[in-house]
């Protein structure tokens, strides 16, 4: 059992109290009675009193404030099935986790803009299911399709390039991935969209993604892209762990300074041929707000029905005891005709 507003419960410190009080004017009767009044005096001033239905009035009023404070608290017991019903879109979000997503053409760096703007779709979503891909040279399903943007939230805020064996991009294994994702959902809403959104600096060093892509566009899954970047190119910071302070700038095999810069016709072309479309964040303030825009005109459907269960009211069962037991207090006679005599 659980309370609503169990701050009621304090109420029920009153019903002690009310017994002392009147254990204590119980106690003060019977002293008047010793003191001023002589036995069959007392008993002619209370001709036709009736001790039970006296007791059986106190019971009731105390009897009815402890429900009616329990139902002013609201009790929960047990469980309820509810039904919801949601509408919405399925949307993957693919996010390169490559070393060159720690460059700072866009400030903080591309990853950090990246999982910013990421956290301003999750702001927007209304019953659309949502999972979060990770990948470099391979790639991981960091969230499956969910509707607890909380706990997306928590997936992505851990997202680090450190976290990848890799530190090179493939997007047939994001492509792949998404795929499996997508064949995996329980509940299929066909009508709904099917959205795969990849966030990159666009840099490709795998295999062909041809085959991949074209499987998703078979499934009916439009491939969006967002390049995050500038194409002027820039390097790649290195800092110390746990400090934070710049050690130096990441380096290739020959220990020339690498320099990446972003690359939007693969973007482009893998938006083009995924059916989808390409946007870009160049300038810290930049955002998704195009993509943002084009979810609102997705073609949204209706996901199986969900089943939760919760805790069941209980209030209004406290509340008929509570009437009850007044309703005896009222209507029970202290004095009795029938005592007369």
């Amino acid at each position: 059992m659980i309370w609503e507003q169990p701050l009621f419960l304090w109420l029920l410190v009153l019903i002690p109290a009310l017994i002392a009080l009147m254990w204590w004017q119980s106690r003060r009767v019977r002293n008047w009675k010793k003191q001023y009044f002589s036995s069959e005096l007392f008993s002619t001033l209370r001709k036709g009193f009736w001790p039970l239905g006296n007791r059986l009035k106190n019971i009731s009023m105390l009897a009815g404030m402890f429900f009616l404070i329990a139902a002013l608290a609201g009790p929960k017991i047990g469980t309820e099935v509810r039904e919801v019903k949601r509408q919405g879109i399925d949307m993957l979000v693919a996010l390169d986790l490559s070393a060159s997503m720690n460059a700072e053409d866009v400030r903080p760096s591309r990853l950090e803009k990246a999982k910013f703007e990421i956290n301003r779709l999750i702001e927007r979503l209304r019953g659309d299911r949502v999972g979060l891909i990770v990948f470099t040279g391979e790639a991981y399903l960091q969230s499956p399709m969910t509707l607890d943007y909380s706990a997306l939230r928590l997936f992505l805020d851990i997202a680090d390039t450190e976290q990848m064996p890799s530190s090179a991009t493939d997007f047939k294994s994001a492509m792949e991935t998404a795929l499996q994702a997508f064949n995996a959902l329980e509940e299929n809403a066909t009508e709904a969209a099917k959205v795969l959104l990849i966030i990159s600096d666009g840099e490709d060093h795998g295999q062909s993604y041809d085959e991949a892509l074209n499987a998703l566009v078979q499934e009916d899954i439009s491939v969006y892209t967002l390049g995050v970047g500038t194409t002027d190119g820039t390097t790649i910071p290195l800092y110390e762990e746990g400090t934070g302070e710049l050690i130096g700038y990441k380096r290739d095999n020959d220990g020339r300074v690498v320099t990446t810069e972003l690359q939007p016709q693969i973007l482009r072309s893998i938006a083009n041929a995924g059916h989808g479309e390409y946007y870009s964040i160049e300038r810290g303030n930049d955002g998704i707000d195009s993509f943002l825009a084009r979810m609102d005109e997705l073609e949204k459907g209706e996901f199986a029905s969900q089943e939760y269960a919760d805790y069941k009211n209980q209030y209004q069962w406290m509340g008929a005891l509570a009437l009850l037991f007044l309703c005896i207090y009222v209507l029970v006679p202290s004095y009795s005709s029938s005592n007369d005599k």
